[in-house]
């Protein structure tokens, strides 16, 4: 078919330079190309029709949705169909394809194993790498955190108890410079499991949502976004359900916030429904799994009866320290098991543990639920106890300790020259618009947090993901012509829960003992919802 508009002014752009390279290199090497570059009928491209997995030709099926104002196109049926489910999404010129695949046999893993992999490929921005293989490497910081939002998205929708090794992996096609392609990437996700067999009770829709001048802004640009008072990226399900949320603000009122929530979800509806008409045109039918690994009811009547009691117990004693309490509710767990194995012989590790499992966290929702306190003794809205120190060592420009019950954290603050910030490749820069950045927040977790033996190795996806949470919580204070870079590190030397927030607060503590006039000081609290 003969090409038209952009495409042919490209082709034969393309077509002249080669064709005038070849020519300096000879009369032949002229001859051949030009009998490559130019085809019988001109210089035009030949577009095969797609084919199905089985050879037949079908040109697969799009789907176009109307987001913000903006038409972001759903397709699939022509790439990658060797895989279970795959779906390539668009949105202006950035382009994401997202496969999915789910073995059929039952992993040996007593937990669901999702592997979620984003790639920037350096071709999607018309660049080649500049390490020196010239070819992608490792996963940068920003692919991993893309990761951690796409899984946090998809994970909570899979069956309970189903352990079937299943790997998400998106690649980048295309990047315009314009519009983020993390949140194609999600939506990517959701609809590569949606048009696959594998058991999934989706869709979900994505998009970010932005505050500019007071206007809610869905999907914004590059340069929107980088006037926005608001970065909130939300996900939600059918009947205007949230998933998950990832957001860092400038001081916005919170009125404006769940505004944008709700802004934000009404037009993931709109995506949903584009996937559940593309799941419908394709007559897609979910397979029928093996089995389920959850507990039978007939197990879990019978642990109730051996240890509700016990375990009410201990929930309820308030003298109880996370270690104590630990202990106890082990030789609880220990004594049961083995009076289960004796009552049910033929029943499999996996259903004894699972039942022990689902009476704790019964009697753990409804001591919530029916007697409004907690394990400790506190009620719903009551804090643990806090400690702060500064100026732990007088050799460090800041340094603030963070005590909230049985959670540590030691911050430090160090100042360097604005050379020593962090520079970013030349993929993200393409992609994101950052070139370098002169704040930055690292996270540690060692093993002996929580009393654990553990290699030390390099930081891992959840100490990059918890960093990133408490840095995009501090980065709004930190005045934005402050002339020095400033590294704040968090060590965890103990956790009992929600040890991302005490690193907010101690890396808050720290930069204001360092000296940084930061425009207020923050905080930071995990917040849990339990519903009958």
């Amino acid at each position: 078919c003969p090409p038209s508009g952009a495409m042919a002014a490209a082709t034969s752009c393309r077509c002249a330079a080669l064709g005038g390279w070849a020519a300096g290199r000879g009369a032949a090497a002229a001859a051949r190309w030009r009998r490559l570059l130019l085809p019988p009928d001109g210089c035009g491209l030949r577009l095969a029709p797609a084919r199905d997995a089985t050879g037949e030709a079908g040109p697969g099926r799009t789907v176009t949705v109307e987001v913000g104002g903006r038409k972001m196109e759903l397709s699939s049926g022509k790439l990658a169909r060797f895989a279970d489910g795959s779906a390539v999404v668009q949105l202006g010129d950035t382009a994401v394809m997202v496969t999915a695949v789910s073995k059929t046999k039952p992993s040996a893993s007593q937990f669901m194993p999702l592997v979620v992999d984003y790639r920037q490929k350096a071709a999607a921005a018309g660049r080649i790498p500049t390490n020196y293989l010239r070819r992608e490497l490792g996963s940068t910081d920003k692919e991993i955190l893309t990761s951690r939002v796409i899984d946090r998205s998809i994970r909570p929708l899979f069956p309970a108890g189903y352990f079937y090794d299943t790997q998400i992996l998106c690649n980048l096609l295309a990047v315009d410079g314009v519009n983020d392609p993390d949140i194609l990437a999600i939506n990517g996700a959701s609809a590569a499991l949606a048009l696959s067999d594998i058991p999934w009770n989706g869709p979900v829709g994505a998009v970010r949502v932005g505050l500019v001048d007071g206007e809610t802004i869905i999907n914004p640009t590059r340069k929107q976004l980088s006037s926005s008072a608001l970065n909130l990226v939300v996900a939600g399900a059918p009947q205007n359900q949230v998933v998950m949320l990832e957001a860092t603000a400038e001081n916005i009122l919170q009125q404006d916030f769940c505004h944008a929530i709700k802004v934000g979800v009404k037009h993931t509806q709109q995506i949903i429904q584009g996937i559940q008409q593309l799941v419908k045109e394709r007559g897609v039918v979910k397979r029928t799994v093996q089995k389920l690994f959850v507990a039978p009811e007939e197990i879990v009547e019978y642990t109730k009866k051996l240890a509700s009691n016990k375990i009410y117990a201990v929930f309820t004693d308030s003298s109880h320290d996370k270690i104590s309490r630990d202990e106890a509710i082990n030789k609880i767990r220990l004594e049961t098991e083995e009076q289960l194995k004796e009552k049910f012989p033929e029943a499999e590790p996996y259903e004894i543990m699972e039942s022990f499992n689902v009476v704790s966290k019964d009697i753990f929702r409804n001591l919530t639920l029916n007697e409004y306190r907690r394990c400790d003794g506190r009620d719903l809205t009551c804090l643990r106890d806090i400690k702060c120190e500064v100026s732990m060592f007088k050799m460090l420009h800041g340094s603030a300790l963070f005590q909230r019950g049985q959670t540590q954290v030691l911050c430090t603050v160090t100042f360097d020259s604005i050379e020593s910030s962090v520079k970013s490749d030349v993929i993200s820069t393409a992609v994101s618009g950052i070139k370098d950045k002169n704040f930055m927040l690292h996270y540690e977790f060692p093993p002996y947090a929580t009393n654990e033996v553990g290699k030390v190795t390099g930081m891992n996806r959840r100490e990059l993901g918890h960093g990133a949470l408490a840095e995009r919580a501090l980065k709004p204070i930190i005045p934005q012509d402050f002339p020095f870079t400033i590294r704040v590190t968090s060590e965890v030397l103990e956790s009992n829960g929600s040890s991302s927030m005490a690193s907010a607060c101690g890396g808050s503590l720290a930069l204001m003992d360092a000296g940084v006039p930061v425009t207020s000081a923050v905080a930071g609290v995990a917040i849990g919802l339990i519903t009958k």
